[in-house]
């Protein structure tokens, strides 16, 4: 398992990563590799066994943020920019398939929506005590706040899209365009 991390001026579209991915991933900096070693010694960011590759992962998404850095993650073909983010920074995206990405950016939000199957069965945006929102394949909705669980569904990904990101950035309209019932 491999993951890419280098600078950019601005946001990457995925189709940019994978190009550049395939043509010989560009190197993380200097500052960033030492930071990589001290956290995960003899590990090689371009070579990480299946086993660890959640633990590893999740850190190199964390790493690259602080770095400044961009990150491609190409098993899953998804890339983590550092801009346009929501607006709580302590929010958390998780997905079934082991990814947990703190305060991620929403390209990176809405592209993992598209992902969501039997291998990925669910994406939650959480601020921990607080509220989260979630979706498994179906478009089953959950949204929970004050201690009430409520859920709806939908039957278009633009859709779900829409409501995960109105979440990310403040905007409650998701919670008027649907009817939501106790869960």
């Amino acid at each position: 398992m491999k993951l890419a991390v280098w600078r950019e001026s601005g946001p990457v579209p995925r189709d940019r990563a994978r190009d550049l991915f395939l043509d010989g991933p560009p190197e993380p900096d200097e500052d960033f590799a030492e930071a990589f070693a001290e956290l995960f010694p003899g590990v090689r960011i371009d070579d990480i066994v299946p086993e660890r590759i959640d633990e590893i992962s999740n850190a190199v998404f964390r790493l690259a943020r602080e770095h400044g850095l961009v990150c491609y993650d190409p098993q899953r073909d998804l890339v983590h920019n550092l801009e346009p983010r929501g607006v709580h920074p302590q929010l958390e995206m998780h997905t079934g398939d082991g990814m947990i990405v703190t305060d991620p950016d929403l390209r990176l939000i809405a592209d993992v929506l598209g992902t969501l199957s039997s291998e990925n069965p669910f994406v939650a945006l959480v601020c921990f005590g607080q509220h989260f929102i979630q979706v498994s394949p179906g478009y089953e909705l959950e949204f929970k706040e004050g201690g009430k669980i409520r859920g709806t569904v939908t039957t278009d990904l633009a859709e779900v899209r829409r409501a995960f990101l109105e979440y990310a950035t403040g905007d409650r309209a998701f919670l008027q365009r649907h009817e939501w019932k106790p869960v």
